[in-house]
């Protein structure tokens, strides 16, 4: 009787401390989306030099929320079937697709799940606190955002019409040598006002990582401001960046030359609603690197996925997908650009778009690329200029489907130190089907 009773409340106990900690309710959301795609001339090879690919693939993304108590609440996020269709995994063994194999070991495909997101966010009269892996790299606009997961600290406290941020952000642990760890320090400020906001995000990012290896260490400072306002029918968007302090720092007794960093980018949108119609313009710089200043570094911000100038010539998620490298440096063409991490452009833009019904919507943009600065020997910064043209119809309210093309006349930067190179151009044609949930 006596074990009888001891189990009942040792039971009863657990009962009683599950339902202190279950969670109130439970909120998921996330996206699907299928991509197929054709692309005639990635390489830019003229004609008998090209290199044509067709894809297709897809991603399937969850969040999911726990909220425990009031105002305290856990938050995962995970991508499943990460991948190219038809894409073999590494699994050592077949050279088919198979969804349900790993092996360890081998090389690694986003292809099952891959949890990417875990943290706890809780309120205190302190503010709000967000603890553990989450969303890092976005601020402000799409521009210059390097979307990612890291480990971080983010604190946030409302006070009126302000939000007081501060970030700590371990990049990287490395217990290789002292002090040789890759952390970022961030506070900022997000003013709301009617129609818009606005911030500025400081950024030090003390980056040691290397010292191990090359013997130096970073110490760099961003100055990151942006402003998004709606002005009755006109929506202006704009974001500057600007990079300085120690980009390579060599320790005592190790010899190389310090370099600074002296790189900035800048963005900017203005785009006006007439009744169901829609034009606008943006224009957008990364600086590039003088080779002529070995003793500076003046490379711009890297953008990622979220800005695209540009479905052919920008678009890093075709590029992820297609694992096909730069554009261009196929066949005899002597230059390339690396447009899964966009830097050293100007980026010229006018579109305009059409709301044929409230489930059709016709859009069409155009491009006008250039380096800002040209690599040594080159005879052109021109990259070139591009034509999109997209539809997208809205199936349901959280399903559509988008089919588009796009055209890129290749500039003579592709041709490298010789004028006498030959390029070609480029056509693409894609659909998408995205879920929203």
């Amino acid at each position: 009787m006596k074990k009888f009773l001891v189990v009942l409340l040792s039971l009863g106990l657990i009962v009683a401390f599950a339902a202190t900690a279950s969670a109130l309710d439970v909120k998921f959301g996330g996206q699907y989306y299928v991509t197929g795609q054709y692309e005639d001339n990635r390489s830019l090879g003229d004609t008998g030099n090209s290199v044509n690919l067709a894809n297709n693939w897809t991603r399937t993304r969850v969040r999911t929320v726990f909220n425990v108590a009031q105002g305290l609440s856990f938050v995962t996020r995970f991508d499943a079937l990460e991948k190219g269709w038809g894409v073999a995994n590494p699994d050592g063994g077949s050279s088919y697709d198979r969804t349900n194999s790993r092996k360890v070991g081998t090389g690694s495909l986003q292809e099952n799940i891959e949890f990417e997101q875990a943290y706890v966010a809780f309120k205190t009269a302190a503010g709000m606190f967000n603890i553990g892996y989450q969303a890092a790299g976005e601020w402000g606009t799409g521009f210059a955002n390097i979307s990612a997961s890291y480990a971080r600290i983010k604190w946030t406290m409302p006070v009126g019409p302000l939000a007081l941020l501060f970030i700590w952000e371990k990049a990287k642990e490395d217990n290789d040598i002292s002090d040789g760890d890759y952390d970022k320090y961030m506070p900022a400020v997000i003013y709301k006002f009617k129609g818009g906001d606005a911030g500025l995000l400081y950024i030090y990012a003390a980056k040691n990582d290397t010292r191990s290896t090359k013997g130096f260490k970073t110490a760099k400072h961003v100055l990151n401001p942006y402003m998004k306002a709606k002005f009755g029918p006109v929506y202006v968007e704009g974001e500057f960046v600007y990079q300085f302090g120690d980009l390579m720092k060599y320790d005592d007794g190790v010899t190389g030359t310090n370099v600074t960093a002296a790189g900035y980018g800048a963005y900017v949108l203005a785009k006006m609603n007439v009744g169901p119609a829609y034009f606008g313009a943006s224009f957008a710089i990364s600086t590039g690197d003088d080779p002529t200043t070995t003793d500076k570094n003046e490379e711009g911000p890297i953008s990622t996925t979220q800005y695209s100038p540009g479905i052919i010539f920008g678009d890093a998620n075709y590029r992820t997908w297609a694992q096909k490298g730069n554009i261009g440096n196929g066949g005899n063409i002597a230059a390339g650009y690396d447009n899964l991490n966009k830097v050293n452009f100007l980026a010229y833009n006018v579109f305009g778009g059409f709301n044929v019904t409230p489930k059709l919507n016709l859009d069409l943009q155009f491009w006008y690329l250039q380096a800002d600065q040209t690599p040594s020997g080159f005879v052109s910064k021109d990259y070139g200029y591009e034509v999109d043209m997209t539809a997208t119809y809205k199936i349901y309210d959280n399903l559509s489907y988008m089919v588009g093309m796009g055209y890129f006349v290749t500039g003579d930067y592709f041709k490298g130190k010789s004028s006498s190179n030959k390029v070609g151009n480029d056509y693409l044609v894609l659909n998408k089907l995205t879920l929203n949930f």
